[in-house]
């Protein structure tokens, strides 16, 4: 490998590990432009105005593609579970032989043999989880679903010192859930997908590094 590849190679690897954006599972795009609604007609005095974007009595709920929606998270997930098991096994196992002739050997006569097997095995387990997780984020429907429904994505990046924290959030939202204050909570979306993610120092010292992670893989023990 001549110089010259080698060094575009140590490049591209560096490049990849300063990447700091955390991978995502939410639906993408992560917003969406509104489309084009013809030329708006200029204001002629009166209630109606044809082809406004916007009628006068319309709530400013969202509805198409473009619009922004408020998503108040409040996520409070608990569970928990216990096991247990205990089992016993016992065997016994009593053999004698009387007094046997024409043997070679004297000792073998009236021979006695023994055998007992006792098992036992008690196992007992406990798992719990509990989260919370509580904020708001505004999202862009992305798309309209053909019953109506609206397919929102959205983030929220926040820089704080030398690390970014990431907060994103994709799923279904029925219109009639939503609020006159155009909100709706996160319990109310469906499919959704929240993460909450960082990167920076802190993350990263939390990280195997990738050598050590090679050599985890490779290793038999």
């Amino acid at each position: 490998m001549n110089r010259p590849t080698t060094f575009l190679l140590l490049a591209t690897l560096a490049l990849a590990a300063c990447t700091t954006v955390p991978p995502t599972n939410v639906h993408q795009p992560m917003s969406a432009r509104p489309a084009s609604r013809g030329e708006v007609i200029a204001a002629n005095g009166g209630i109606f105005q044809s082809g406004a974007v916007r009628p006068l009595f319309e709530d400013r709920r969202a509805r198409y593609v473009g619009d922004t929606l408020t998503i108040n998270i409040t996520e409070n997930t608990s569970a928990s579970s216990k096991a247990n098991t205990k089992t016993e096994r016992t065997g016994n196992i009593n053999a004698s032989v009387g007094p046997v002739t024409g043997l070679p050997v004297k000792s073998l006569q009236g021979l006695g043999v023994t055998a007992s097997d006792t098992n036992n095995f008690e196992g007992k387990g406990n798992a719990a989880a509990n989260n919370v997780f509580t904020g708001s984020l505004t999202v862009t429907v992305i798309e309209v679903l053909p019953n109506g429904n609206l397919l929102v994505s959205g983030e929220k990046q926040v820089g704080i010192g030398y690390g970014q924290e990431y907060i994103r959030l994709s799923g279904v939202v029925n219109p009639l859930f939503i609020t006159s204050a155009n909100a709706i909570s996160s319990g109310q979306v469906a499919d959704a997908r929240i993460e909450y993610k960082e990167s920076g120092v802190i993350s990263e010292a939390q990280v195997m590094g990738w050598l050590a992670r090679f050599f985890l893989n490779v290793m038999p023990f």
